[in-house]
Parts: C-alpha cells; structure tokens; sequence
C-alpha cells in the first residue's frame, strides 16, 4: 500500500468534511461577520485540502509488483 496514496485519501475526506461544514455554516447563517469568516476559512481550507488529496491520489504511480515465484 502506497504511503501517499493513504495521505492522499486522508486530504480527500478532510476536505470533503470542510466542505461539508461549511455548506452547514451556510445554511444556517444569519449574516453576522463571525459566521461569514468561519465560512470563508472552512470553505477555502475544505477545497485546498479537497483538491490537494485529489491531485496527489492521481500523480502517485503504484509501484508494487507481484511476488516472485
């Protein structure tokens, strides 16, 4: 099992999870300027850690190979 293929996945579902909450926050907001920030940094951060996962699960290469016989 590749190492960064693992970490790639983990941005991906943390990202996914920051999106998640964000959309929460937006759902919910009533305006206020603590509400719109918190929005703002949980939706950037949720789509860099979102984009990150994703373009490092399709660069990484699997290098294993079958068992020798």
């Amino acid at each position: 099992m590749n190492l960064k293929r693992v970490f790639g996945v983990l941005l991906t579902l943390l990202g996914i999870g920051g999106l998640i909450y964000a959309a929460v926050l937006f759902m919910n907001s009533e305006g206020s300027g603590k509400q719109i920030k918190a929005l703002i940094v949980y939706g950037i951060l949720g789509a860099v850690f979102f984009f990150t996962g994703i373009g490092l699960i399709r660069t990484t290469h699997d290098e294993s190979q079958p068992p020798v016989r």
